[in-house]
């Protein structure tokens, strides 16, 4: 199924398509920035995410002859990604590639509080994904992609300039479940699993000027935890009035640690809720105040970012002993040898600058005394 804009299920209380009026090519909202949307507290919200891929200068800017080389019929791409790639201006030399969608004001939100977003649903809006690797970017910078580098005189208009190394990937059912492919050789396929996630969910950061949506922070945004999918809860410090809420960096599936830049990146319909806790609910509900934390059915899910990946691993060490002591009641010596005997700490990604760190906390461990 193809889910143009307002066709399709929207689940939502509100729906938020990604138009050229409500997102922003490569930047985070901060303090400045006006809501395209404001709800109460509680209210679920459709976003219609869009991925950047298909539609990036390194891939001509047009994502009708991008995806038509490769197959895709003219009704299979999306009205909303035709009109960003035609309409929004990406400053190339200091924007992140993201689209992103919003912000929401949620009201009653104040700096201080806890926004809870809750992940109800995720849909795949079409059957097809990009993975790429740019020059210069990546776990293995200036080994890969393999070949010469960019051209200088590179754009969009000479898109093959930049040599960079788009794969794409269909998305097809096997067995009831989605599936990734990637043909090789002479006839064989790599399957995989596609479990979509949003890479970026985040605030309005309280500066004033421009963030890239590159590197995650304090903010959320940028954080690419694969874990965060359907059934998962975000919690994120507010940091101004409203909150500010984004999402965007929508993708199909991603293997710890993100190494070839991006995942397999596709767009997404998804369904959010969007909550409000104080500073005593926050402290009730997550042990933490200061630092975006995930949360499963399964897992509690602190995270550690920073621009040196071993710092990273500190930092979410760091922020699972505090969530134990504050929130589970563990002497904080005990809670450091439970860390090191049953939790397990994975490399969200290595390729946005501020590199992550994420620790699974069982919550059976501690369902009885």
């Amino acid at each position: 199924m193809i889910l143009q804009p307002k066709h399709g299920p929207i689940e939502g209380d509100q729906y938020l398509p990604s138009t050229p009026d409500t997102v922003r090519w490569g930047w985070l909202p901060t303090r400045d920035d006006e809501a395209v949307l404001t709800v109460r507290p509680g209210t679920v919200v459709t976003v219609d995410t869009v991925s950047h891929e298909g539609i990036l200068e390194d891939q001509g800017r047009d994502p009708d002859r991008f995806f038509g080389r490769r197959g895709v019929e003219p009704d299979e791409v999306l009205d909303d990604a035709r009109a960003i790639a035609r309409d929004v201006r990406r400053d190339v030399e200091r924007a992140g590639p993201h689209v992103v969608t919003g912000p929401v004001a949620v009201e009653g939100a104040e700096p201080g509080d806890l926004l809870k977003v809750e992940v109800l649903g995720l849909r795949t809006r079409v059957p097809y994904g990009v993975i790429s690797n740019r020059h210069g970017l990546g776990a293995l910078a200036g080994e890969m992609p393999e070949g010469p580098p960019p051209d200088p005189d590179a754009d969009a208009e000479h898109w093959e300039r930049f040599r960079t190394v788009s794969v794409f990937s269909t998305v097809e059912e096997r067995a009831g479940r989605l599936v990734g492919t990637i043909p090789f050789g002479e006839q064989r396929v790599a399957r995989y699993p596609v479990e979509p996630f949003l890479g970026i969910m985040g605030v309005a950061v309280d500066v004033t000027g421009e963030v890239s949506s590159v590197p995650p922070g304090r903010h959320g945004g940028n954080v690419d935890v694969k874990r965060l999918g359907v059934g998962s809860t975000f919690y994120l410090p507010v940091q101004v009035p409203g909150a500010g809420f984004v999402v965007g960096d929508p993708h199909f599936a991603q293997g710890n640690g993100e190494v070839c830049l991006t995942a397999l990146e596709g767009s997404l319909r998804a369904d959010l809720r969007l909550s409000v806790l104080d500073d005593e609910q926050a402290r009730r509900a997550v042990g933490l105040l200061r630092e975006p934390f995930g949360e499963t059915d399964e897992h509690w899910i602190p995270i550690g970012l920073d621009v040196d990946l071993d710092e990273a691993m500190r930092e979410a060490v760091r922020h699972a002993l505090e969530f134990l002591v504050t929130r589970v009641g563990m002497e904080r010596h005990l809670a450091y040898a439970y860390l090191s005997a049953a939790a397990d700490f994975e490399v969200s990604q290595v390729v946005d600058g501020v590199k992550g760190v994420h620790c699974l906390i069982r919550k059976a461990d501690f369902a009885t005394r």
